[in-house]
């Protein structure tokens, strides 16, 4: 990831087709190139295995956070029908588990939902007071960026634009940020 000041200069490789850019990943890993990041209007099948990226750990937190709105949902329905405010709904006694099932559902959903949402601020490093490397505005609508960090490369800037343009790449731009 880029310094945290947004120190940096950057190399940015501009493509027009998602099949050329995802070639242009394995051509340019494969020169010895290490890349920043690749941002693109739309999701690329196989793009995260080309860049390298480890499967994401997501699940296994929605399914923590999941687990903690079922447990706090029987939890809370145990306590209100068992002890604080015990009734009789629809004709069966505090203590029958259909009853339970839509708080239950509910309680489960927002916590996975609110959980998700927080663990994907977090993990991303992204917030109300953090600015986003925007290495080319063109990326949200048709373009494919391909950003490359000069200072984690020990080939020179000549080389390595040589290798954006010999891979695809439409155009060049140095971004300093």
């Amino acid at each position: 990831m880029a310094d945290v000041n947004g120190n940096g200069k950057f190399l940015v490789g501009i493509y027009d087709d998602d099949d050329v850019v995802l070639k242009a990943v394995k051509d340019v890993k494969q020169a010895g190139v290490r890349i920043h990041e690749v941002y693109t209007p739309f999701p690329i099948h196989g793009l995260d295995v080309a860049l390298g990226h480890p499967r994401s750990r997501l699940g296994i937190a929605a399914f923590l956070f999941a687990l903690s709105g079922t447990t706090t949902a029987l939890l809370l329905t145990a306590y209100t029908e068992g002890f604080d405010w015990p009734m009789i709904v629809g004709g069966k006694d505090s203590y029958s588990f259909p009853v339970y099932i839509p708080v239950i559902f509910e309680l489960t959903v927002l916590f996975c939902a609110l959980g998700m949402v927080g663990t994907f601020l977090v993990s991303n490093g992204l917030g109300p007071t953090v600015k986003p490397l925007m290495f080319d505005l063109r990326t949200t609508d048709n373009k494919f960026a391909m950003a490359i960090d000069l200072s984690k490369n020990k080939l020179a800037e000549g080389d390595i634009e040589q290798l954006l343009r010999s891979s695809g790449a439409a155009e060049v731009n140095v971004k300093q940020f």
